[in-house]
């Protein structure tokens, strides 16, 4: 999803077998033009979603929450990854300051329009193989980035002049 403007520009629809990491290379596959920043929740956390991320595009800012365990990577070379940046900031500062320096609290606008999904299109599906399911969640996705599209008011900041 682009946070910045709410559409949903990415969308796969998996079983429950398939663990969320694993899914990161084929959403960001879906999208044709550079990302910023990938921001997701600590269940991305670990090396492969950052590599991943970075083979995408390799100034990505990547924001992930590392785990409460886990530890700087001690044998690597070179400069602090992203990751190993994280988890100092977070021992040094706290998981807040952490949050709010990296623009992590963007992922309730993510979280937001899955609700926004869930409330408008329906919490299940209604098709019945598992390839019209898949079809029926991206129509899904198609109407809601239109409906948010109309509905959306242009707004412009402007100066007020004080007599």
């Amino acid at each position: 999803m682009d946070a910045n403007g709410g559409e949903i520009i990415a969308h796969r629809l998996t079983d429950q077998g398939t663990d969320d990491p694993s899914q990161v290379e084929p959403l960001l596959s879906q999208i044709d033009g550079e990302i910023d920043q990938f921001t997701a929740d600590g269940a991305y956390d670990g090396k492969p979603t950052y590599q991943t991320v970075l083979q995408h595009r390799a100034t990505a800012n990547v924001v992930i929450p590392p785990r409460s365990t886990a530890v700087e990577s001690n044998g690597d070379t070179g400069p602090p990854d992203q990751r190993d940046k994280h988890i100092a900031a977070i021992a040094k500062d706290g998981r807040l300051q952490w949050q709010a320096a990296t623009g992590y609290g963007k992922r309730a606008l993510i979280e937001t329009a899955i609700g926004r999904y869930k409330g408008l299109i329906g919490r299940r599906v209604r098709a019945r193989s598992f390839a019209t399911q898949q079809t029926e969640v991206a129509i899904g996705c198609i109407v809601l980035n239109r409906m948010l599209a109309c509905g959306r008011p242009q707004s412009v900041r402007r100066q007020v002049r004080q007599a």
